[in-house]
């Protein structure tokens, strides 16, 4: 979806350099829709085919003003206005403000006093002590950006899942459609649902190669084509991500899947397993000699190798295969019952308008209640988070009253609009962790609250021992049930902070403390090795999303992802529960 990613980039754009000129409104009303263009599973140039200006405005987060650019954009190419004001600012925005702790108004100092306009510019003038100079900037901040600079060197141009597989989803629909493509299957990492994406893998069962390779260098994706044969094709996406194509027969899709799934380590360990039995395994069959005796399905490859079928997501050399062959053979230590992608009753971090959401009260819960959910709790920020509006007590109190009014406007209504059950909201808060581990709402406020979740906001560059510290004396007060996205990471944009694991888990064991796997696609947060951590000590968690937005609270996937990945099952997780059993699970 080309078109897609060019316009959520210059809406993104736009955002910062109305930002840079401090206009008050418009970078938030841009950032937002540029980040609901980008998440979009549709191709925007197809909807507006379909349903014009209406459809474009249907999307969450663009108003009509905006709907209007992206069409200009559509018909012409091009958006006068993001043109004009480039003109004033011929910088690369979007790499710049990748680099933790460069924001607009900063990248209109670093150019105004230094003409800094790539992320090269400003490393060179960072290593020159030249930063340090400027008005509010000194040594530290330098030292930041340089780190920050290095931290995005090390990703190695990995794209975040959450761009990844929108993208690889639209053009496996989209292969769908041809005619001579009998099935379609997006394989690698993004099968794997790991955080970063090297690049795209895409297996296609067709009898007609020509034809589905002709399609494929041919997408308006498709910036550069590096190789093109027969049944593979290799090309470089305008985004910057590569995309593999592979044509196989049916009779060898099973093969090729596996193949190109697990990753290497697991791949070369299967290998070992196929050569002690007298086989050989590659991407077209699993052979005795020169006879293809399984290659139809991955799980005929798995049980002629002695295995149970590991999911997909567990595909690391990371004991799935000891466990898959324990399982084949009826012994214990199986394989997990992971963790379903349908399983969860609830979302437990919201933000709304009230905050710096975008959505109502009753806006997000219509939206998890069309879900599936049962219960949604809602948890703005607090007050010591300014720039978000974020609630004192007495807010905390109104927000409290108006969801007791939504909450008996839907009991009125006798069932959800599904016929099921009324969704149920639940009042909650994300409580910002100050520096000595206390809260920014008072312990008589929290105490009126359902749900009340813990987070650190600022002060990421404390020691280990500080934050540590920090963190545990949260976790020790009676009211706090969650600790939010424990390690604060942002994917290829924020390092976690220097925490100790180890022992924020044994707090959350000691305490009753529900840890967090923070679904959103940018954080991911815990990652799967703290999530394995604390499985493996009983510490419980649950899934949410994090979400700003009505179109965020479908990101739980992303979540449910890490779960299964660190061999969570329904047990592991709170929010698979009933609300009453939920409940009953916290402080």
């Amino acid at each position: 979806m080309a078109k897609n990613e060019e316009i959520a980039k210059i809406l993104f754009e736009l955002a910062e350099m109305y930002e840079m000129q401090n206009i008050p409104f418009k970078p938030r009303v841009f950032e937002r829709a540029s980040e609901s263009v980008a998440s979009l599973e549709d191709d925007v140039a197809d909807l507006y085919k379909e349903g014009g200006l209406k459809a474009l405005e249907g999307i969450p987060s663009v108003g009509r003003g905006i709907a209007e650019r992206i069409e200009e954009y559509l018909k012409t190419g091009e958006m006068k206005e993001y043109n004009q004001i480039k003109k004033k600012f011929p910088v690369d925005i979007a790499e710049l403000s990748s680099i933790d702790g460069v924001g607009p108004k900063l990248i209109n100092l670093l150019y105004t006093k230094l003409k800094i306009r790539t992320v090269a510019d400003l490393e060179k003038a960072a290593k020159g002590g030249k930063l340090r100079s400027l008005p509010r900037m000194g040594a530290k901040l330098e030292a930041k950006i340089l780190k920050g600079i290095e931290f995005k060197r090390e990703g190695g141009g990995r794209f975040a899942l959450g761009e990844a597989l929108p993208m690889s989803r639209a053009i496996k629909d989209r292969l769908l459609k041809i005619t001579d493509a009998e099935e379609v299957e997006v394989a690698g990492s993004v099968r794997r649902m790991q955080e970063t994406i090297g690049d795209l893998d895409f297996l296609v069962v067709s009898g007609n190669p020509k034809k589905i390779s002709d399609y494929f260098v041919k997408m308006p994706e498709v910036a550069h084509i590096y190789a093109r044969g027969e049944t593979k094709v290799n090309v470089r996406l305008k985004s910057g991500i590569d995309a593999d194509l592979r044509i196989v027969p049916k009779k060898s899709f099973g093969a090729a899947l596996q193949y190109f799934t697990g990753n290497k380590d697991h791949n070369v360990e299967v290998r070992k397993i196929a050569i002690k039995k007298g086989y050989k395994l590659n991407e077209y069959g699993l052979f005795r000699g020169k006879k293809n005796i399984a290659a139809e399905s991955e799980e005929e490859i798995y049980k002629k190798l002695g295995m149970s079928l590991p999911p997909p997501e567990m595909r690391l050399n990371l004991g799935e295969i000891e466990a898959a062959l324990r399982q084949a053979q009826g012994k214990p230590g199986g394989l997990p019952n992971s963790i379903g992608y349908d399983d969860l009753r609830g979302d437990l971090q919201t933000q709304t308008s009230w905050t710096d959401g975008k959505n109502s009260i009753e806006e997000m819960a219509r939206e998890a209640e069309k879900i599936g959910h049962e219960y949604i709790a809602i948890t703005d920020h607090t007050r010591s988070l300014a720039m978000t509006g974020g609630s004192d007590e007495k807010k905390l109190a109104r927000q409290a009253k108006e969801i007791d009014r939504v909450n008996e406007k839907f009991s009125a209504r006798g069932g959800s609009a599904s016929g099921g059950k009324n969704i149920k909201i639940l009042k909650g808060a994300e409580v910002n962790i100050m520096k000595d581990g206390s809260l920014d709402i008072d312990d008589e406020a929290l105490a009126k609250l359902d749900v009340v979740g813990a987070a650190v906001h600022s002060l990421f560059n404390l020691t280990k021992k500080e934050q540590t510290e920090r963190i545990i004396r949260a976790m020790e007060n009676p009211n706090v049930d969650i600790l939010f996205h424990p390690t604060g990471r942002v994917i290829n944009r924020r390092k976690p902070y220097d925490v100790d694991m180890e022992k924020i888990i044994k707090a959350a064991k000691r305490t009753g403390t529900i840890l967090e796997i923070d679904g959103h696609p940018w954080r991911l947060d815990l990652k799967d090795e703290h999530i394995r951590m604390a499985r493996e000590a009983g510490v419980k968690m649950v899934i949410d999303t994090d979400a700003h937005s009505t179109s965020e609270l479908h990101y739980l996937e992303y979540g449910i992802a890490q779960a299964r990945r660190a061999w969570c099952t329904k047990k592991d997780i709170i929010n698979t529960l009933p609300l009453k059993e939920f409940l009953g699970m916290l402080k």
